[in-house]
């Protein structure tokens, strides 16, 4: 199993473990930087800057992407280690002269993050380097990886990830499916449709959200496949039943528009249109939760 660990602002990680409570996703922060592949549920490790040596927390890599710093704090606000919109443009400012509340920041949610209280703090493995200023990867297969991950589970109060197998006390790790929270639902349905609205095609991100398909809290997911990423005034429509999408990927308007409000002329003009889809087939819109919408909440 991977392991990543991360070199962590001391202010960062001293918010987050401050709230409550406790946060179910937090969104490491870059100031700029790539998207990155790791795989879903790799742990990282959250390591203070020196002189502070220690590994003092983590959480598990969920998604990867480029968002505008308002984007980002929309999805996750207090979550972002900050207290508010202003002080996370402050921040990102600190490395990135003339960044504006638009700027493009590196965002990384992780999952289910524990905190270590200062009396379980580890020690970094023997090979860690002072020049390392983002973070190292070590795997579990090596000694020190082993080491590092035996040391984590069994300082963290709670378990922190599956240990199945034979050879050691704590057997082989793998790497867990993490709970996929809001921010990440927002940020991963934005990029599944390629940063337009599915109806009408707006590209502006403050007017874009994400919408649950089925409410969550009848599904208890944020999966991508519940999402459909709309214009504002559509999704609340479509929250309350006025609009639709059928399972052959069109757009519906209910007759209530124009009954209850003697308008909707905008809407009914795009009856009938085939929404855009994202390409990735894993993320198209899934034909039971739409179904299930038309079922229960659309107004015919």
């Amino acid at each position: 199993m991977k392991i990543y660990v991360a070199v962590t602002d001391d202010a960062w990680f001293n918010y987050l473990r401050g709230l409550n409570p406790p946060p179910d996703e937090i969104n490491f922060w870059k100031p700029g930087g790539q998207r990155l592949n790791h795989a879903v549920g790799t742990p990282w490790l959250f390591k203070l800057h020196a002189p502070k040596n220690y590994i003092v927390g983590g959480g598990y890599f969920t998604y990867s992407t480029q968002m505008p710093l308002n984007i980002a704090w929309e999805s996750f606000e207090q979550k972002n280690g900050v207290a508010s919109l202003g002080e996370l443009h402050r921040s990102i400012a600190r490395y990135r002269a003339g960044a504006t509340f638009t700027t493009s920041i590196g965002c990384v949610v992780l999952t289910e993050p524990f905190f270590l209280e200062p009396e379980r703090w580890i020690p970094v493995p023997e090979d860690w380097s002072p020049n390392i200023v983002a973070g190292k990867g070590y795997d579990t297969d090596d000694p020190r990886g082993a080491k590092l991950w035996q040391d984590v589970v069994m300082d963290q109060p709670r378990p922190v990830a599956p240990l199945v197998g034979e050879g050691s006390a704590y057997g082989k790790p793998q790497l867990i499916k993490p709970r996929l929270g809001q921010g990440y639902f927002r940020l991963a349905v934005t990029d599944a449709y390629n940063r337009r609205c599915a109806v009408t095609g707006e590209r502006a991100l403050p007017a874009l959200e994400a919408a649950h398909i089925v409410p969550f809290a009848d599904v208890q997911t944020h999966d991508v496949r519940n999402g459909l990423l709309l214009r504002a005034d559509i999704h609340r429509l479509f929250d309350q039943g006025y609009v639709g999408v059928s399972a052959e990927y069109r757009f519906l308007v209910s007759k209530s528009i124009r009954a209850e409000f003697h308008n909707g002329r905008n809407y009914y003009e795009m009856h009938g249109r085939a929404i855009s889809l994202p390409a990735d087939a894993a993320a198209l819109p899934d034909r039971q939760f739409l179904e299930r919408h038309l079922a229960t909440k659309f107004q015919g």
